[in-house]
């Protein structure tokens, strides 16, 4: 599909709280090359800064990140804060909170809700910012998130915080968490492939929250990188003249009105690709035969 002046406005906007943001976003994980994603050599820092910027000018106001996201070299959000500050007003920066990594990179633990805050002022410093726009708690292994989530409520009452959301969760933490405070965002593995989180998608769209997918192009390579290809979608690739990667960005959007993509690149010219695929339009049958 020609790609041509497309921007991010093509897909339409979502709003995460008070903050709209257009539902192409760009997801920061893979700008760091880090070992603990399998994701090898980080690209040119320069490189990586220029495709920040030319998001930024191809619309993209929704930026995906994690103070986890580094390398031995790399920091997503010190790339970001480098290639972006002062930031557009109408940016928005989301990061999350609950796992961490020692400075070997290896993973320690989930964050316990008193070491939380630590978290976000880490967050707050590497970014250069004194309010976080959205705030995910990833979770992993626990049956309540009761307790994790109200601590990140204490601090957007505290001001650290604007909006709070969810990661690697099942439907009844968006409950929980929905009794404490609201929910802008949920993110979860999701994409052709994959399809647990069915119900999950299903349970914001009725909410209002958005269903921000991650893994949607990889498929079940997942941190491996790269674009998962089928028979069906190289075929409705080759209809579109569009490539693999912007019909599973696509379906993504197909999803229902509250979804919202976060592909992640280092290279400008895929990057041209995924904002284009916000105006790339599936038929009906061609969805089906996606299922």
């Amino acid at each position: 599909m020609p790609t041509g002046k497309i921007t991010a406005a093509a897909a339409g906007t979502w709003t995460l709280g008070d903050l709209t943001v257009n539902r192409i976003g760009f997801g920061a994980m893979r700008l760091t090359g880090s070992a603990a994603f399998n994701l090898g050599t980080p690209s040119d820092r320069d490189r990586v800064i220029g495709v920040l910027r030319r998001a930024v000018e191809l619309g993209v106001n929704h930026i995906d990140t994690a103070a986890f996201y580094f390398s031995s070299l790399r920091s997503a959000n010190e790339l970001i804060n480098r290639a972006l500050a002062p930031y557009p007003d109408d940016l928005v920066i989301t990061t999350k909170v609950g796992p961490g990594r020692d400075p070997s990179g290896d993973w320690l633990p989930l964050a316990r809700p008193d070491q939380l805050r630590g978290q976000v002022e880490e967050n707050l410093r590497q970014l250069g910012r004194d309010q976080l726009d959205v705030v995910n708690l990833r979770q992993h292994g626990l049956d309540s998130i009761a307790e994790h989530f109200g601590a990140l409520a204490e601090l957007r009452d505290a001001g650290l915080i604007r909006h709070l959301g969810i990661s690697n969760v099942r439907p009844q933490h968006l409950a929980q968490a929905q009794a404490i405070a609201p929910v802008v965002c949920v993110q979860n593995a999701y994409g052709i492939d994959n399809r647990t989180s069915d119900e999950t998608l299903r349970a914001c769209g009725e909410q209002g929250v958005a269903f921000v997918p991650f893994f949607a192009l990889a498929g079940k390579g997942r941190e491996a990188g790269g674009v998962a290809d089928n028979g069906t979608v190289l075929a409705v690739a080759r209809a579109h003249g569009a490539t693999p990667a912007q019909v599973r960005i696509a379906w993504t959007l197909s999803r229902g009105p509250h979804v919202l993509a976060i592909p992640g690149t280092g290279n400008p010219d895929h990057l041209v690709e995924n904002v284009a695929a916000g105006a790339l339009r599936l038929s009906a049958d061609e969805l089906a035969s996606l299922e």
